[in-house]
């Protein structure tokens, strides 16, 4: 026994030590610092006075600036998320600059007839000067049966299995106070379909309140769902229907924790929205219950559920008598926003059509000037006149300004990767032609034209990536993106270029 107490007895002593040298070290400092301080102290008294207080201020000074360097460092990051969320609230759109755009769209010849759709429902449902109400939730969260409960003679589809609304329903509604509504039954979100999402997204914009309708606690997508209709800036009522499954004292702590995930999102600034109302709800139906019987026997009875709406209907009408043309200009912004995003994808599927007719061009002329070539040159990026005019053209296509320090510097870049895998390049370009019954090998222009094909053919579509992601030529990476490009399915592409050279061959004026 006391062999196994000795190693604790050792460790006691040797902490002991530790403590020793460490008291002995921190009087230590007292004592240098002390006599230090005594010694700044006598000699800025035996100084001139100006230099007391200049040297006091500067002490102040860094004192201040490095206590104000470490607590923006430790502060707690409260309100993180809020910022976050309110950053990713879409900006507003001027409706002058979107006119714009789009005349500038149909002068270059691009596709907005989605845009022009999109237009003549927003005027159609302004002019029409009702009040626009869409019940957004995930499926099975009980929006069909909540509108059935809001307005008995409306037939929308309930079932008791998920995803029954495939399409968008209206219904017409008069409230209590007059207004004319009209109730808009989304697809449920996260149902497995066509894009439902995105089409109960867009219709959320179109309106100018949102009910969104939830039967418990939030989950990680409806969070992220609620979160981008908050964004939009506009009204929003969270209704939590299906009450009746919980007993008084559940029903309150759901509510609270409900409560506890809006918070977040109210308040001023940008991105808030103008009001968010939590109500709780029951849209009725049938339930099955169990009744004991005078004789001790059980029975199962399906009982009428009444609905209870009251809440819901009371939180309509506010919104709606506190200022009807702020609903509206709510329900504007969000409509011009919803247009620049399909402005915006019209011009990327535009820009995207021509940055392939572009590359597909110049490497047709690059081919030709292979062919042309007496003795095919070293630098297998041939006539750079042909790859700054691409670049250049791409830049203008995107709407971005390249220098042509990066321009020249791409090139650079790609001369270097193609000198590595010449031979290689040269060779499947050479086997491809062999695929073509009765040429047999054919070597010089042809091969070289294939060759150049495909160099142009990815260095097109490096440059168009690196303008569409990045807002910018970046020469290493779209250099890089090249490099994978060029060995990518390699024989395939050969076998493409090859064909194109040996019809370009038998044109009677390629030049053209």
């Amino acid at each position: 026994m006391r062999q196994s107490l000795q190693p604790a007895k050792l460790i006691r002593v040797g902490l002991a030590l530790a403590v020793a040298l460490l008291t002995l070290l921190l009087l230590w400092v007292l004592l240098v610092l002390t006599d230090t301080a005594f010694d700044v102290w006598t000699r800025l008294r035996e100084g001139p006075g100006w230099f007391f207080y200049f040297y006091a201020g500067g002490f102040l000074a860094i004192s201040a600036v490095g206590g104000f360097a470490l607590w923006r460092l430790l502060r707690p990051r409260r309100g993180r998320k809020v910022r976050a969320t309110r950053a990713q609230a879409p900006q507003r759109v001027d409706r002058k600059e979107l006119e714009q755009r789009l005349e500038r769209g149909e002068a270059a010849g691009m596709d907005i007839a989605a845009v022009r759709r999109e237009l003549a429902l927003f005027r159609k449902r302004k002019d029409a000067g009702r009040i626009h109400v869409a019940f957004f939730g995930e499926i099975s969260s009980g929006k069909s049966s909540l509108i059935k409960a809001l307005l008995p003679e409306a037939k929308p589809a309930v079932r008791v299995t998920g995803g029954t609304t495939r399409e968008i329903a209206t219904y017409n509604w008069r409230s209590s106070g007059g207004d004319e509504l009209v109730l808009t039954d989304m697809p449920g979100t996260n149902e497995v379909g066509a894009g439902l999402d995105e089409t109960a997204r867009a219709e959320a914009m179109r309106a100018h309140l949102v009910v969104y309708v939830c039967d418990g606690d939030l989950s990680r997508t409806q969070f992220t769902d609620l979160s981008a209709l908050l964004a939009l800036g506009k009204p929003v009522i969270v209704a939590l229907n299906k009450t009746d499954r919980y007993q008084r004292s559940e029903r309150e702590l759901l509510l609270e924790r409900l409560r506890e995930r809006l918070q977040e999102h109210r308040g001023e600034g940008k991105g808030a929205p103008a009001r968010v109302d939590l109500v709780a709800v029951q849209a009725g139906g049938k339930r099955e219950v169990l009744r004991v019987l005078p004789n001790g026997s059980e029975e199962r009875v399906v009982r009428e559920m009444p609905p209870r709406v009251d809440e819901l209907r009371a939180a309509l009408q506010r919104h709606l008598d506190e200022d009807p043309e702020v609903l509206e200009k709510l329900r504007d912004t969000s409509v011009f926003v919803l247009v620049a995003e399909r402005l915006d994808e019209a011009e990327l599927s535009y820009r995207r059509g021509r940055a392939e007719e572009l590359t597909r061009s110049y490497s047709r002329k690059a081919m030709v000037g292979a062919m042309a070539a007496i003795t095919p040159g070293s630098d297998l990026v041939i006539q750079g006149y042909l790859g700054v005019s691409m670049v250049k053209e791409l830049a203008n296509l995107y709407e971005v300004p390249v220098r042509r320090m990066d321009t020249d510097l791409l090139l650079e870049l790609v001369q270097k990767r193609v000198a590595r895998s010449t031979t290689i390049m040269l060779a499947v370009a050479g086997n491809a032609l062999k695929a073509f019954p009765g040429l047999g090998t054919l070597a010089g222009g042809i091969t070289h034209a294939a060759a150049y094909g495909m160099i142009f053919d990815a260095l097109g579509k490096a440059v168009a990536l690196s303008l569409e992601s990045r807002g910018a030529l970046r020469p290493a990476q779209a250099a890089q993106v090249f490099e994978e490009g060029l060995s990518e399915d390699l024989e395939a592409r050969a076998r493409r270029f090859a064909r194109l050279a040996l019809d370009i061959r038998k044109e009677p004026n390629p030049e053209r």
